[in-house]
C-alpha cells in the first residue's frame, strides 16, 4: 500500500485489512448518491495526503460493494471505521467537522512538539545548541510536562552557558525521572559551574565586594563573566553600570554584543532587551 487513498473492493480487503499493522486505516463508507458523502470525502482526503506515512484511506463505494458493507455492519452513510492492527479502534457515522476528525486522529498522528524534536536531535548531533535551542524551547512550550524535552532544553543550555536555566530545569525533574540522562546533564552542569569560577573572577569578585560602586571593576568582571559563558550575571552587571550612566566605558556594545551572542529565543536576552530599551526610551 504506497498510496495514502485507495479503493477498497472484495479482491483487495484483506491486502488493506494488512496495511493497518503499520498504518491507522480510515474505512470510509460512501455512496454517489449520500450528500453526506460529498461533504465528508474532500475533508478525509485533504487530511490523508498530509499525513500519508500514518494514514491511508480505503474508500468502499457501497452501490458497488454492497456485500463488503454488510460485513462491516455498516448501517447508514457516510460512516467511518478507523482500523489500527485489524481492530476498529473508533470511527463515526454521519458527517463531522474537520477539527472533530483531527481529534480522533491526534493519537496515531506524530505531535507538533515530536516534529520540532526531530530536527532538533539532529543539531544537538552536530553539537549546533544555538540551532537546537529555540526549536526545544517551542517543543516545551507545547508539551511542558515531557522530561526528555525539559532535559535537552538544559544540556542545550549548559552548552550555551545559560547555567540558571539549566539548573531551573533539571530542578524541575521529580526523583523517579532522574534517568541516566538526567546524570548526564547534571555532570556536565556542574563542570560547567566550576570552570565558570575562575580564579580572575573570585578575586574581581572580592575587590568589587570591597568597593561595590566600582564601574570599572563591574565592566572587568562581566568581561569574566561572559568569557566563561556567565551572560546572565554579565548583563545584571552591565545593567548597573547602565541605569547610572549610559556611556560608561564600552559598557553599552559590551552590553549589546552579549544580546547578539544568545541563543534565538532565549529568555534571558528578551527580559534584558527590555530593561535596555526602558532605559533609553
Amino acid at each position: 500500500m504506497q498510496h495514502a487513498i485507495v479503493d477498497v473492493s472484495l479482491n483487495n480487503a484483506r491486502e488493506v485489512l494488512d496495511a493497518s499493522m503499520q498504518k491507522l486505516v480510515l474505512f470510509q463508507f460512501w455512496s454517489a448518491r449520500s450528500e453526506g458523502c460529498k461533504q465528508l470525502s474532500p475533508l478525509l482526503e485533504r487530511i490523508v495526503q498530509q499525513y500519508p506515512q500514518q494514514l491511508l484511506l480505503a474508500r468502499v463505494d457501497c452501490d458497488k460493494e454492497p456485500d463488503l458493507a454488510m460485513q462491516f455492519g455498516v448501517q447508514s452513510l457516510p460512516t467511518v471505521m478507523l482500523i489500527k492492527q485489524g481492530r476498529p479502534v473508533d470511527g463515526f457515522a454521519g458527517v463531522e467537522t474537520e477539527q472533530a476528525i483531527r481529534d480522533k486522529l491526534a493519537p496515531y498522528l506524530p505531535k507538533p512538539e515530536d516534529e520540532l524534536l526531530a530536527q532538533a536531535e539532529q543539531l544537538l548531533a552536530a553539537q549546533d545548541y544555538a540551532g537546537a535551542y529555540p526549536l526545544l524551547k517551542d517543543a516545551l512550550t507545547l508539551a511542558p510536562q515531557r522530561t526528555e524535552i525539559k532535559l535537552w532544553l538544559a544540556d542545550a543550555a549548559v552548552s550555551l552557558g545559560q547555567l540558571p536555566q539549566a539548573e531551573a530545569l533539571l530542578g524541575e525533574i521529580k526523583l523517579a525521572e532522574q534517568d541516566a540522562l538526567y546524570k548526564t546533564v547534571l555532570a556536565k552542569l556542574q563542570l560547567a559551574k566550576e570552570a565558570a569560577d575562575t580564579p580572575e573572577i573570585k578575586a574581581l569578585e572580592a575587590a568589587l565586594a570591597a568597593e561595590p560602586a566600582n564601574n570599572e571593576l563591574k565592566e572587568k568582571l562581566a568581561l569574566q563573566y561572559q568569557a566563561v559563558q556567565r551572560s546572565e550575571d554579565a548583563l545584571a552587571l552591565l545593567l548597573g553600570i547602565l541605569q547610572q550612566d549610559l556611556n560608561y566605558g564600552s559598557s553599552k556594545k559590551l552590553y549589546l554584543d552579549i544580546l547578539a551572542a544568545l541563543p534565538k529565543g532565549d529568555s534571558v536576552a528578551s527580559q534584558y532587551r527590555r530593561k535596555l530599551y526602558s532605559l533609553l526610551y
